[in-house]
């Protein structure tokens, strides 16, 4: 395990630590939903952090997936991030430009630790608020020196259909559900096709967006540690969560981590793969659920 980076860096930290270069790698890890129509990879070639290299979590999965974007393997991820200039011993910093403050740099933050990197920070507030603070942003892109990086994956940070599956029964982890509240309730329509919004029996609801300020900043502490706590989310026992496609997810992950819950897993497949694999009976919903 490589040294234990603070998960969240501020943006005048970055500007400094990048002056200085270093072991320092800095990734735009932006991804948008389809529906959004907004294109990552061409808003990164228009403008970006100075130096930083892209990040595309649809090229660093497993392909052979009909789900999306789900884990790697530990050579594909390895063979990817060492390509983007990141070694086992660079300190990575992973931001995304939405106005969020933060919507999928936290799943990048999540993979690197899954795979063994413990030196991995993101930017809190993101490319919002480094623009909004007059920062510089360039349009240059720079080819990266490839480097070496050993991935070694923690299994037990991932969790499979059939782990969600039996822990109906055993209820030894608490499953949070980062989606927004109407599409968990089961009200509000799932942004992919042939989907419907639910939720899976006994998880919990707390939205990505509650864990960030409206300046885009993750609360601080004591305010996500009360928020776990309204929620019935005890951080004292084993958390895994989910959403979509578990890029959200890794809000909860953050978050439990900035608590002093660093071993939160997320349900890889989320519920996507959840409602087209799940019986009607536990897709529970408010509007139409599942129908057979």
């Amino acid at each position: 395990m490589t040294h234990q980076a603070r998960a969240l860096v501020s943006t005048k930290w970055l500007a400094e630590a990048a002056k200085v270069q270093g072991k320092l790698r800095i990734l735009d890890t932006s991804w948008y939903l389809p529906k959004l129509r907004r294109n990552a990879r061409s808003e990164f070639k228009k403008r970006h952090i100075p130096g930083a290299g892209f990040f595309d979590i649809d090229q660093c999965c497993d392909k052979t997936s009909p789900l999306d974007h789900m884990l790697p393997s530990e050579r594909i991820f390895a063979d990817y991030v060492g390509n983007l200039g990141v070694g086992s011993d660079t300190h990575v910093v992973v931001y995304d430009g939405s106005e969020y403050g933060a919507f999928s740099a936290p799943r990048v933050w999540w993979m690197f630790r899954v795979f063994g990197h413990g030196s991995v920070s993101l930017l809190n507030g993101g490319l919002r608020n480094w623009e909004l603070e007059g920062r510089p942003v360039s349009d240059r892109c720079v080819k990266a020196t490839p480097a070496e990086f050993k991935a070694s994956l923690n299994r037990s940070w991932v969790k499979t259909y059939e782990d969600i599956l039996d822990n109906l029964d055993t209820k030894k982890l608490q499953v949070v559900d980062a989606r927004p509240r109407g599409r968990f309730r089961g009200l509000d329509p799932e942004p992919r096709d042939n989907t419907e919004p639910g939720h899976i029996p006994g998880s919990v609801n707390v939205p990505f967006n509650s864990f960030l300020s409206a300046s885009g900043h993750f609360l601080p502490k004591d305010q996500l540690q009360a928020l776990f706590a309204r929620a019935g989310v005890d951080l004292r026992r084993p958390i895994c969560s989910s959403c979509g496609s578990a890029v959200t997810a890794c809000h909860v992950a953050l978050a439990a981590h900035e608590c002093g819950h660093p071993g939160v897993s997320v349900y890889d497949g989320g519920w996507s793969e959840w409602y087209t694999r799940a019986r009607p009976e536990h897709v529970m919903s408010e509007g139409r659920g599942k129908h057979v």
